[in-house]
């Protein structure tokens, strides 16, 4: 008991392992009472089962707990990537690990518990604590990241670096987390006030008011940056688990830097005098990145093209395009980027730029559909990559690797890719004629994530199992662990 306690909470594969499993259990609970299972009686069924205290008016609220405490865990598992990739101090690697985990798992069991358990206010404070401490946990990182130290200066030409030596990339790492923290603080603020001058809402509740207070262009703002930030340190995670350097790494890390930073200004400035030309701004700030994570793809693809071919003295385009397509779960994360900027970012973009000559003129039914389907499209692709790069670290090879990675790309694709359709109907369809179309992208939407899930069960379940055998898969990932960090 005690090594398998040490892997779970002492080991990167253990603590991501430890997150996804109550993710995946969150999900498949409170997934339970969506509207679809609502429409086929499920909803009622286990709402009665668990005993589940729901009264309609505080909605909201509680979809608000749920969305924290499953992105809290999401937060806790890049953040066990971050700690484990990059080189930094021992007591700073175990504080920070400690600190999330606790935080993440207070959050989640707590909030869930005061929101569909009956409101035990003294569950909202551990909940609070919760979130103090994952914050806490983030301004360690900032201190363990501090790119300056000369310890962490690099003198590789490969790599995109200043000319004393310090390491762009880490720069880049450090401004996502200095900026996350931050912008954690900008939801922060407004929950704070909750009951004295502030209700609960949710964004898409609210879009079309002509007025809107500070506080909730504050809480849309922080909506809007937290999601952005955790996609891109998922990309900085990608890249330097695919080793990123070159020419594309040096061009690409400094405008990673330069839009984290005039993103996050834009959004904060959308609370200030400065709101009217905020949105431009973020524009201005998510072209960088978005830059940024192209040059991952073309230089990551071109990689897997060359290396796939090494052995052909003349490949041909099928040859390569093979070579680069053979390892999904390495394809698989920039292909994703790729697929998001045509589901989600590219989307968002079009949606804002025209919104006032199309989309405030269709329906407000239509536009809340567009706005939820976006912020749940970008979070299931940022999920989808951390569950091939989690494949890749716990050792999938062979046909189970193919499997695995090609099921999460197709399932994740087709569903998105409906709902992406089902998002923007009203500019090819008229609502009149739309149902036979409907009812086609809602039974994609469903076989795609319902058969994601079942996936993700799969994964979770063997990996669970494996934890009852003496000498199984875990005991090689705590023993290769050890000797990784004692090489370090």
């Amino acid at each position: 008991m005690k090594d398998r306690f040490n892997y779970l909470f002492g080991s990167t594969k253990g603590l991501i392992l430890v997150a996804a499993a109550m993710i995946a259990m969150t999900t498949a609970v409170w997934g339970m009472l969506s509207g679809p299972m609502a429409e086929m009686g499920v909803r009622e069924v286990v709402i009665k089962l668990l005993r589940m205290d729901i009264v309609q008016s505080e909605r909201e609220g509680r979809i608000i707990i749920l969305y924290h405490s499953i992105a809290m865990a999401v937060v806790a598992i890049e953040t066990y990537m971050v700690t484990g990739l990059l080189k930094m101090k021992s007591f700073y690697k175990t504080a920070i690990n400690l600190l999330i985990t606790v935080g993440y798992m207070m959050t989640m069991v707590f909030g869930m518990g005061f929101a569909y358990f009956g409101h035990n206010w003294a569950f909202h404070g551990l909940y609070i604590t919760g979130l103090s401490l994952i914050f806490f946990a983030g301004v360690l990182l900032c201190a363990a990241l501090w790119p300056w130290n000369p310890e962490y200066y690099i003198s590789d030409a490969a790599y995109a670096r200043t000319k004393k030596g310090v390491d762009l990339e880490r720069v880049a790492f450090f401004t996502t987390a200095v900026t996350t923290v931050i912008s954690a603080l900008f939801g922060a603020v407004p929950g704070s006030y909750l009951g004295n001058g502030f209700e609960t809402f949710l964004a898409e509740n609210i879009i079309r008011l002509p007025h809107k207070t500070p506080m909730e262009y504050s809480i849309i703002g922080h909506l809007h940056i937290m999601l952005a930030l955790i996609a891109v340190m998922i990309t900085l995670i990608i890249g330097r688990w695919l080793n990123f350097k070159g020419a594309w790494h040096k061009v690409a890390m400094p405008l990673m830097i330069l839009g984290c930073i005039v993103l996050n200004l834009g959004v904060w400035g959308v609370v200030t005098p400065l709101e009217p030309v905020a949105h431009m701004i973020i524009y201005v700030g998510a072209t960088p990145s978005m830059l940024a994570a192209l040059f991952l793809l073309i230089w990551s693809w071109g990689k897997f093209a060359k290396e796939g071919t090494a052995h052909i003295a003349k490949p041909t385009f099928l040859q390569k395009l093979g070579a680069m397509v053979s390892d999904p779960l390495k394809f698989g994360p920039t292909w994703q980027m790729l697929f998001m900027n045509f589901t989600t970012s590219g989307i968002g973009i079009f949606m804002a730029i025209r919104l006032d000559e199309v989309f405030r003129m269709w329906p407000a039914r239509e536009e809340r559909i567009e706005l939820t389907g976006h912020w749940h499209a970008l979070s299931a692709i940022i999920a989808t990559i951390i569950l091939m790069y989690y494949g890749d670290m716990i050792g999938l090879k062979g046909k189970i690797r193919q499997i695995y990675g090609w099921s999460i790309i197709f399932l994740s694709d087709l569903a998105l890719g409906a709902v992406t359709v089902f998002e923007m109907k009203r500019l090819f369809i008229s609502e009149a004629e739309q149902q036979p179309l409907v009812n086609g992208l809602m039974y994609a939407i469903d076989f795609g994530l319902g058969m994601l899930l079942v996936l993700l069960a799969i994964v979770m379940v063997w990996r669970l199992t494996d934890l009852f055998k003496p000498k199984g898969r875990w005991t090689e990932e705590a023993t290769h662990e050890l000797s990784q960090e004692a090489a370090k």
